[in-house]
């Protein structure tokens, strides 16, 4: 059964109409046809027992068709009411009008839900397609797991780049450049989020990014970057030291080290996120510096960085072979420093496989 037929037997056991997939990497994880249509409509729209349609601006609907849709694309001209097009086609499918619509609410912008109603004023907004889409990319095919693999082979050739463009006086944006252009030159034209180089104690705020300040000896360096491979990400956090740094970094960056080994160690089928949450944080916080591990353990990855499932305090949820997700504790003291050492990994039978595989023992660069 296709990615199409579970959703359309989804609908039909919800006892929906329609559902409404507007959310970019979702149309493409069911159509194959990757867009970013900025501020116009794109749109999958499937049904439980008709044949779905995808829906694009007019400039893109060649391109959709090839990329290997088998079903129709329509489009529509910048000056027309798209609404009113995915109407008439949504009518020319169905004997009634669909009352009973499944969207996804994480996603879906309030203006179009607006749309929707103004075409059916009728509809109804009852299931929530984000939490399926969830479900449905939680465990990854062994075709998903290897380009994830590719991604990561990716990611620690950016690693090896960014350790080589430390220099003293060169400033952390301008190693991001060095990282992102070495990338681009192996045809690597995008990252899965922005390369983040933080040195010193500017590393010691976890969503900062680089800075125009200079490098300096003897700080740690914190790195975290990724690719998109494929349509398939990768994510991993490296830490290394530039010079010598203090007595107080190196035994941070030591607790954070034996936190995530010991929980990526751990992963396997049946253990629960939140189990793997508490080995990691009861070791930073048993070494007195609980209250600096400040987010949570992991997350999922798959076709964006960041995906269900959250690796963290309070979520039940056991671990089954095809999940993936990032082991990334942190340790992050103000003014002082801050480390971050993760890698993504897959679940196997009995444990996992990273995708990354830089060293994670400390690097010392000169």
């Amino acid at each position: 059964m296709n990615k199409i037929e579970k959703m359309q037997n989804w609908l039909s056991n919800s006892g929906m109409d329609i559902a409404y997939i507007n959310e970019p990497t979702h149309v493409n994880y069911f159509t194959g046809y990757e867009s970013d249509p900025i501020e116009r409509v794109l749109g999958l729209f499937i049904f439980p027992d008709q044949d779905p349609f995808l829906f694009t601006p007019q400039l893109e609907v060649e391109s959709a068709k090839k990329a290997g849709w088998n079903y129709d694309v329509f489009g529509y001209l910048d000056h027309e009411d798209p609404f009113k097009i995915i109407a008439q086609h949504i009518l020319d499918r169905t004997s009634i009008s669909p009352k009973k619509w499944a969207i996804e609410k994480a996603s879906l912008p309030v203006s179009r839900m607006e749309s929707v109603l103004q075409q059916f004023p009728d509809a109804q907004f009852l299931e929530n397609a984000s939490i399926y889409m969830e479900k449905a990319k939680l465990i990854k095919t062994p075709e998903e797991i290897k380009l994830m693999q590719a991604a990561g082979k990716e990611a620690d050739f950016a690693f090896s780049v960014g350790f080589n463009a430390i220099k003293e006086g060169k400033t952390e944006q301008e190693v991001v450049a060095e990282i992102e252009f070495e990338l681009m030159k192996k045809g690597v034209m995008h990252t899965s989020f922005d390369t983040i180089v933080q040195s010193g104690a500017n590393a010691a705020n976890p969503h900062g990014g680089p800075e125009k300040d200079p490098l300096k000896k003897n700080n740690l360096v914190l790195f975290d970057l990724g690719t998109i491979h494929s349509g398939y990400a990768s994510d991993a956090s490296r830490t290394v030291a530039f010079g010598k740094p203090s007595q107080k970094a190196l035994d941070i960056y030591n607790v954070c080290l034996e936190a995530q080994l010991t929980a990526q160690s751990a992963i396997k089928p049946g253990i629960t996120a939140s189990q793997l949450d508490k080995i990691a944080r009861d070791i930073i916080t048993k070494a007195g510096y609980g209250e600096y591990f400040i987010h949570r353990l992991g997350h999922g990855i798959g076709m964006t960085d960041h995906e269900f499932p959250s690796i963290m305090e309070g979520n039940d949820l056991e671990i089954q072979p095809g999940m993936c997700f990032s082991i990334e504790p942190g340790i992050y003291i103000p003014g002082v420093a801050g480390v971050r050492i993760e890698d993504c990994v897959h679940v196997t039978e009995d444990g996992s496989e990273p995708f990354t595989h830089t060293p994670k023992e400390l690097k010392f660069i000169d």
